[in-house]
């Protein structure tokens, strides 16, 4: 055998085979990839004058280069320079956060950010209360969930929604007693005033996305899958071309798999767009075609996940969408019609699908598509299910997408809005992996910060820091083992998106490489403790040191 360009020694996890961390006590690397995995003594004498040695400490572990299913890397990327809400604790907190950026900026320009939580603010936000704190100023707000949309009079104005304006079909324009919009949008609605908010720039968007890009390579992620990379792009030149062009000139190293959206498919399937296709100007693009990203549903926090029973709410709540049955975005005759036209030009679909109303329908949609695309149908989301849905991401061969991070700040409102259901078939990540379904980790930036770390722990304990005290895990019975967890961080994105080859460190397989403390995978995994505050030391990707702490 030639001698390895690099050879790293100590405790790692391979994640060969189907369970369990595979430990190594070395892997040699080669042109890029794993040429072998086993015991030191046998591969140390493979090493060469010119082989690389990377010795680990002895608190030190090796893991597979992580995947985030579930990142929106422009929105992320900008996100980060526009007003961020996801802090304040009240609604006076929040509004002079946005009094202040108002100050820094011109009166022309739209206000823009995210992050704001009715639960946490205990009432709907309005029009009314910007206008006290930034008077004649076009704002745009998303929700902390990106589900709901807080305007002001003047964007209302400028997007010509008023009390005669009906809601759009998937979408609710909150209004008073007199039918006037009060200044949320939810759902569907909110494109109302969104579309007309001024895009940033390609380049803007390029300089947002490269300042994050080492960010992200210091958590340790290697390869993302972008759901709304075409929501900033209704022609396929502006998000998705940005990331082709930093890729090109070395500024985007981890691999992304670009979603295009409903409104895009027709001009996508005429430009070639193919699941799992290179989008850059070689076969070789870290920046590949991803999914059809469609939406069944609503939210948890906007009242809007589909359900199959309605909200349990307390005596003196206001009545929620459909009798507390959620909302529509995309009715399943459509999905399924969407998701039929994708399979046949060679594009995978997936649905966004949180009630357990949205994962039933979506599932009957996806199920004929299974097998005919490279990539995986897949839902996103699934955070309430029926018990007898379970079984059938496996048997239809469709990947589940979830975001454990969001147990964090979800888990007071889920038990509220869900009762019981919440505690035996709420965030049923445990459930679908014994069940056999391929589970994929993500964490929803910029809903949820791009630290994956978190989402790993959440998924080992059911339980976050910040809790109040004495308040229990919710619905253990779904907890992982933390093997599997960091499997789904691993080695399932990576095969749900047709990449046999990646989330491992076996022969064959990418050597992208992480390296952290021992103690971030020691058991019993410690709520808030160091899975949760990992940070790595050392990342590889195809073998080459891409960050070094």
């Amino acid at each position: 055998m030639t001698a390895p360009e690099v050879l790293i020694t100590g405790r790692i996890a391979t994640l060969a085979g189907d369970a369990g961390f595979g430990w190594a006590e070395a892997i040699a690397i080669r042109a890029g990839r794993v040429v072998a995995a086993g015991q030191r003594h046998d591969l140390e004498p493979l090493a060469g004058a010119a082989t690389r040695r990377i010795a680990l400490a002895p608190d030190e572990v090796a893991l597979p280069g992580l995947t985030d299913s579930h990142l929106h890397l422009a929105e992320t990327a900008l996100a980060a320079r526009r007003i961020d809400l996801a802090d304040a604790p009240t609604l006076d907190d929040g509004l002079a956060r946005i009094a202040e950026a108002a100050a820094r900026s011109e009166p022309s320009e739209w206000l823009e950010g995210k992050g704001w939580d009715a639960d946490r603010w205990h009432r709907w936000p309005t029009a009314d209360d910007l206008a006290r704190a930034v008077p004649g100023r076009r704002v745009a707000l998303w929700a902390h969930d990106h589900h709901a949309l807080w305007t002001s009079g003047p964007a209302l104005d400028a997007a010509g929604v008023g009390a005669g304006t009906p809601d759009p079909r998937g979408g609710i324009i909150r209004r008073d007693d007199e039918g006037r919009p009060t200044g949320v949008l939810h759902e569907t609605a909110a494109r109302l005033v969104a579309r007309h908010v001024p895009p940033a720039s390609p380049v803007a968007t390029a300089d947002a996305v490269a300042a994050l890009e080492p960010e992200l390579v210091r958590l340790g992620i290697v390869a993302l899958h972008d759901p709304s990379a075409s929501s900033l792009d209704p022609s396929l030149d502006r998000a998705i071309a940005t990331y082709v062009r930093l890729a090109d000139r070395g500024a985007l190293r981890i691999r992304v798999h670009a979603c295009i959206r409903p409104e895009q498919l027709e001009a996508a399937t005429a430009a070639g767009f193919r699941s799992g296709k290179s989008l850059g100007p070689g076969p070789d693009s870290t920046v590949r075609a991803g999914w059809l990203k469609c939406f069944a549903d609503g939210t948890l926090g906007s009242r809007t996940a589909a359900l199959l029973e309605p909200l349990e709410l307390q005596p003196g709540e206001p009545a929620p969408p459909n009798e507390g049955r959620g909302v529509w975005m995309t009715e399943p005759r459509e999905l399924r019609e969407l998701a039929s036209r994708a399979a046949a030009a060679g594009i995978a679909t997936t649905i966004h699908a949180i009630g357990d109303a949205a994962v039933r329908a979506a599932l009957d949609v996806l199920g004929p598509t299974a097998g005919r695309t490279r990539l995986v149908p897949r839902l996103e989301h699934i955070q309430l299910i029926a018990p007898e849905d379970v079984p059938r991401f496996a048997a239809l061969g469709i990947a589940a997408s979830v975001q454990p991070v969001h147990l964090r700040s979800d888990a007071a409102k889920a038990r509220h809005l869900w009762g019981r259901r919440a505690e035996e078939h709420g965030y049923p990540f445990g459930a679908l992996a014994r069940s056999g379904a391929l589970v994929c980790f993500g964490t929803d930036a910029p809903v949820e910060p791009v630290d994956p770390w978190p989402g790993i722990a959440c998924a080992v304990t059911r339980s976050a820091p910040g809790w109040p005290a004495g308040t229990p895990p919710l619905g253990p019975n779904h907890a992982m083992p933390l093997d599997r967890a960091v499997r789904a961080q691993c080695v399932d994105p990576a095969l749900s998106a047709g990449e046999t080859d990646r989330g491992r460190l076996a022969p064959g397989h990418r050597a992208d490489v992480v390296v952290l403390s021992r103690a971030a995978i020691d058991e019993p995994v410690e709520v808030g403790g160091a899975l949760w505050q990992a940070r790595p030391r050392l990342v590889l990707i195809g073998g080459e040191v891409a960050f070094a702490g």
